[in-house]
């Protein structure tokens, strides 16, 4: 039975192997799909991981900071770390923008730019956790620290808005849950690039405010220069991080918040949750429906290949019948030769898999269980692509040996 399998796959190997190779591609970009899945879970691990936070405040009723835009005073933090349980609280803002590299030839990288309090404590929240060359930012202004996937080099300047940074760290697996890659620069700075409105605006805002006769009123002193003082000042954070005392009862220190403070505040947990379920969960779908068509499409090339195999050897099928050939041993030859090429395909989409996600602009995280799983899912489908065959193979008559 075995020797049939093979010497059939021998006579006409060239269309056997060529399917193989087509039926691996599919695999292949099969696999990278599933890797992009898990990339994507694995960015938004990345981030709260990165983050060193164990609670999460932000503006009330919203999902901020990462899902929701969220805005709160920079000054919550005090009040915060007042709270019995909160070890440490550090203010800190995201934003996503096209960062310009100052290179001979200048290019547009997209980035999520962080604020962070420069000079704080090694390991502070909101810090990246390890450097991979040069050291954290110390000075107020000016100073940055990128990740290596932005491309950036020690020493080079990025333009974030309208001021200009100089590079002085590099991390490594600091991105965003869309993967785009981290750029960390001081607090203040990032509240400027983020919240400040650019000079034509706070020109047309002053000249909006001097028309106005409510702020030129003799019972209104310094209303107009108060107005005036907040479009050129801003103190505001997306989020304040929190970092609990040993021991301390997360749940119970975000009751605390919510009911005292009045701020919104989610545990890893429920961060995690809203990364993976409201952040991606729509990428999730659309990766599963191109999987499926997928495996509908590499299973109708498996059954159209396999049953052309059976039909261009009809005669021999009725001579092995016409001597006494069961009709399990004609069927297991059939699924004999579906699963080798199954194996065949797998096997170079698994190579073809490993060598091109590198290439990918997006983080591909090959697990060996998703392996694992599409072999066995590769041979169910390969399986059951040859019934046809079978079935065609099963009615073959054996008079047709002798016929003309």
């Amino acid at each position: 039975m075995i020797s049939l399998a093979g010497r059939d796959i021998l006579h006409s190997w060239g269309k056997f192997v060529f399917t193989g190779v087509g039926l691996g591609l599919l695999i292949g970009v099969t696999l990278v799909m599933a890797g992009v899945y898990r990339g994507m879970v694995d960015d938004g691990q990345a981030l709260l991981d990165n983050s060193g936070a164990d609670l999460w405040v932000v503006q009330q009723h919203t999902q901020g900071p990462y899902a929701e835009s969220s805005s709160l005073s920079d000054d919550a933090y005090r009040t915060l770390r007042g709270i019995e349980g909160v070890a440490e609280a550090a203010n800190v803002t995201y934003f996503t923008m096209q960062v310009r590299r100052d290179t001979p030839v200048p290019k547009d990288v997209r980035a999520m730019v962080v604020g962070i309090t420069p000079g704080a404590a090694w390991g502070a929240p909101g810090y990246p956790p390890t450097l991979v060359a040069g050291r954290h930012i110390t000075r107020g202004h000016y100073e940055a620290v990128a990740d290596m996937a932005s491309g950036v080099a020690l020493g080079e300047r990025l333009t974030i808005r309208r001021n200009q940074y100089t590079v002085v760290g590099l991390t490594r697996r600091m991105v965003s849950s869309s993967g785009d890659p981290m750029v960390f620069i001081p607090l203040k700075d990032a509240q400027q690039a983020q919240f400040l409105k650019d000079n034509d605006a706070i020109h047309r805002q002053r000249q909006r405010t001097a028309a106005n006769p409510a702020f030129n009123r003799p019972g209104v002193p310094g209303l107009r220069e108060a107005i005036d003082a907040s479009q050129t000042n801003s103190s505001t954070v997306n989020a304040v991080l929190l970092r609990l005392a040993p021991g301390a009862d997360a749940q119970a220190v975000a009751d605390t918040v919510r009911r005292y403070v009045r701020l919104g505040v989610y545990t890893r947990a429920q961060m995690q949750e809203i990364l993976v379920s409201k952040l991606i969960a729509t990428s999730a779908r659309q990766i599963g429906m191109f999987l499926a068509i997928l495996a509908l499409v590499s299973a109708a090339i498996v059954a159209f290949i396999i049953y052309s195999l059976t039909m261009d050897k009809i005669r021999e099928i009725a001579v092995l019948k016409l001597i006494g050939t069961k009709n399990r041993t004609i069927a297991a030859m059939i699924l004999q030769q579906a699963l080798a090429l199954g194996l065949i395909g797998f096997a170079v989409g698994k190579i073809s898999a490993t060598f091109a996600a590198p290439f990918f602009p997006k983080y591909v995280l090959l697990v060996p269980q998703d392996s694992l799983a599409g072999f066995f899912a590769v041979q169910a489908l390969c399986a059951l692509a040859s019934v046809i065959a079978i079935r065609v193979a099963l009615r073959i008559d054996p008079a047709e040996a002798i016929g003309g």
